[in-house]
């Protein structure tokens, strides 16, 4: 299925049903007074989370969506039949804004209570509503109101726990298909991956995590060359970051370089997620020796003033994929447990993620770039 991260949509909320205008009329009853009965309330428009979505490629080929209105009261003081809530399904991670005043009403992450994104129409009143000792039979009653109407933008950004980035052909795909179920196509040349992956880690009962695997950026990414920004604004909602670097010079040029341009066009895009927590991965590392190895990780330090450790593997026969799978589960453990446990840090990493939403957005050149 084609990978589609955003789509425009209209939505527009039911009408409510009219009131009724209506007398009781029965034999021998010379009164009967009025009993018109009020209408039905129009039905509202509404999104919800649905797991098994992972793309909104079905909002292009449905861009109009409506809910039904409410049916007008009837004598004998009967209530119209309610429109009807319409309830439309989204993958996690979509983000819902206002096409016309940019405000994002609802940021979609986790299955639950459906959100309210246009308002059925209040439903109109019978004329036994204006009934009084004053007026014994009144003719007055009132139209539904209209249901709201809202042109909407949906921006999806995938829900991983670890985001990979780096270099085309770093083994950023062949690390995924090493350590999880996700088959990626892999192959030797350029620009293999075109759409995000994800891939479940499993760690033991009860212990997994969820892998994404992004196109290769290239320098000038931000600006809009290679496959430009467009996916890396999936990054957004990651834990922690995995940087991939290739060891091989002859055939990437120089690990210490490249690993540079991918984090200047990491803060070219978004400083905010250039300062989420990063970790550096020499991959293919099979192929060179210790020596050769401790020279790449000395260059490397020196290049990104990198203090923290360096993580070595080969996705091809395993070397180091485990310890660091290991290692990740264990960061992303802890890291839920302090979303738990300290409410400072859980809204600061909430402060965090809606920033950087509203930075892809508000960002003109993000929104050419995306083009």
């Amino acid at each position: 299925m084609k990978f589609v991260d955003e789509a425009e949509i209209s939505v527009e909320a039911g009408r409510g049903g009219r009131g009724c205008l209506s007398f009781r009329r029965e034999k021998f009853i010379e009164f009967g007074g009025p009993d018109g009965g009020d209408g039905g309330a129009g039905g509202s428009v509404l999104l919800r989370v649905n797991p098994n979505l992972n793309t909104l490629v079905d909002f292009r080929f449905q861009p109009l969506y409506r809910a039904r209105s409410g049916q007008p009261g009837a004598g004998r003081n009967k209530t119209g039949v309610g429109g009807g809530d319409l309830c439309i399904d989204v993958p996690p991670g979509t983000s819902v804004f206002d096409r016309e005043t940019g405000e994002l009403i609802a940021d979609l992450r986790e299955p639950g209570e459906p959100v309210t994104v246009a308002r059925g129409g209040r439903a109109g009143l019978g004329n036994s509503r204006f009934k009084s000792s004053t007026n014994r039979a009144p003719r007055k009653t009132t139209d539904g109101a209209p249901g709201e109407a809202r042109k909407l933008q949906l921006q999806l950004r995938l829900v991983a726990d670890v985001g990979l980035l780096g270099l085309p052909n770093a083994g950023k795909s062949t690390l995924i298909r090493a350590v999880s179920a996700a088959r990626p196509k892999v192959a030797d040349y350029p620009f293999t991956t075109l759409i995000p992956n994800l891939g479940v880690v499993r760690r033991g009962a009860g212990r997994s995590f969820v892998m994404a695997d992004m196109p290769g950026l290239i320098e000038g990414a931000a600006a809009g060359a290679g496959l430009g920004p467009r996916f890396l604004k999936h990054l957004s909602r990651s834990r922690l970051l995995l940087h991939l670097v290739e060891v091989l010079p002859a055939a990437a040029g120089d690990p210490a370089a490249n690993a540079a341009a991918i984090v200047r066009e990491l803060e070219t895009f978004s400083p905010l997620l250039a300062g989420k927590e990063r970790w550096l991965v020499l991959s293919k590392t099979d192929l060179l020796g210790e020596g050769e190895l401790a020279g790449i990780e000395a260059k490397l330090r020196r290049a990104l003033d990198w203090t923290a450790p360096i993580h070595r593997i080969s996705a091809l026969t395993g070397a180091g994929c485990d310890a660091l799978c290991e290692s990740l589960m264990q960061a992303i453990e802890s890291h839920c447990r302090k979303l738990r446990e300290d409410r400072d840090f859980a809204r600061e990493q909430e402060r965090l993620e809606r920033e950087m939403l509203l930075e892809y957005t508000t960002d003109p050149r993000r929104e050419a770039g995306h083009a």
